[in-house]
């Protein structure tokens, strides 16, 4: 029996309203930028703050740049053995199709998103220059690569990823986004060691308070409504999955903080800024995955339990000695490998219409 292989989305089929969708979505995962941005500034201290800002929007440059040059065709070109594509290197997105510039425009922002992740788990001890070149690496060959085994299955019959070749689904990037810039921010958090003071030797572990919590609790808003183009335009078309992939986004969002607020009063006895926003980004990097393909109740349950993860792995981290300044490990890391799975435990329409 041949492996199962999702049809290739025919995307010169695009509409004019399945164009304005995913444009207006992919200015909604732009958006995003400023989330992270906010975030980290509000989760880190002040002295830092202008260090993270400048980060977060060197890094949406540097990666558009290198994605447009190499990544875009690494990620989508005709594949070599499922491995990475080899054309559209550098695309004249003036003269391309316009389905493939509005689908180049929407894939750019996912790879910055990616990218970001990395910001948060480093903040406060990596040298710019360093954070460049790292970034350059993720947006050029390792989110491309990663993308092209899982995604290459839109535009070209017979250019498939190995992984979609065998039927991998993450839907829109709980293990292609997130997990990679999770995995790419424990390599880095590994290499560098943690803040100075985080770890007293023969003492416990010391707590460095953000310098702004309503900036940050912003930052986790502004990522809450960019999340609805991150997934909503995942579907490439302004269709009939579109208000049950944004609802499922939203309950599981909702179920992760939630879950995290509880957990805080029931074992810190108050609530803790943190744990709310980190859950519910928990649950919403959880549900990327099969978003388009669970019920509600199934959308809660992987929400409640992405916070639970990202809340037992943080504390893991800290039991480690290993310091993540924001929680991105947690959150995109560990979050994202329960999404994935998830699927394979929850999901229900993708494979009955395999059947």
């Amino acid at each position: 029996m041949e492996p199962s292989v999702t049809k290739p989305l025919v995307l010169e089929t695009m509409t004019q309203v399945d164009i304005l969708w995913v444009l207006i979505s992919a200015s909604l995962v732009f958006l995003m930028q400023a989330g992270f941005l906010c975030l980290e500034a509000g989760f880190t201290r002040s002295k830092n703050n202008i260090n993270v800002a400048l980060k977060n929007l060197t890094d949406f440059g540097i990666s558009v740049m290198i994605y447009w040059a190499v990544g875009y065709g690494l990620m989508f070109g005709i594949s070599l053995g499922g491995m990475f594509g080899t054309n559209d290197f550098a695309l004249d997105v003036g003269e391309a199709p316009v389905w493939q510039t509005v689908f180049f425009i929407f894939q750019v922002m996912f790879c910055s998103t990616a990218v970001t992740i990395l910001s948060g788990a480093v903040a406060e001890r990596m040298r710019f220059t360093s954070y460049i070149v790292t970034a350059l690496l993720i947006a050029g060959i390792v989110y491309p690569i990663v993308g092209h085994w899982a995604w290459n299955n839109y535009q070209i019959e017979g250019s498939v990823g190995w992984l979609a070749y065998l039927g991998f689904v993450d839907f829109a990037g709980s293990t292609v986004v997130h997990s990679v810039g999770g995995w790419v921010g424990l390599a880095a958090v590994l290499v560098i060691g943690p803040r100075a003071g985080r770890f007293p030797p023969g003492q416990p572990p010391a707590m460095i308070h953000g310098s702004n919590l309503p900036l940050a609790t912003l930052g986790a808003m502004l990522l809450w409504f960019g999340w609805f183009g991150f997934n909503g335009g995942s579907t490439l078309a302004l269709d009939d999955r579109v208000p049950g992939v944004l609802g499922n986004t939203l309950l599981s969002g909702v179920a992760g903080l939630v879950t995290a607020m509880l957990l805080s009063w029931y074992f810190k006895h108050r609530v803790l800024v943190a744990w709310v926003t980190n859950g519910a980004l928990a649950g919403m990097v959880a549900i990327t995955a099969s978003c388009h393909a669970v019920s509600s109740n199934s959308a809660v349950i992987i929400g409640a339990i992405g916070a639970m993860i990202m809340l037992l792995v943080d504390d893991l981290l800290v039991r480690l000695k290993i310091d993540d300044a924001v929680g991105a490990i947690p959150v995109h890391l560990a979050a994202g490998i329960w999404g994935t799975l998830a699927v394979a435990c929850l999901a229900t329409s993708i494979f009955s219409q395999r059947a």
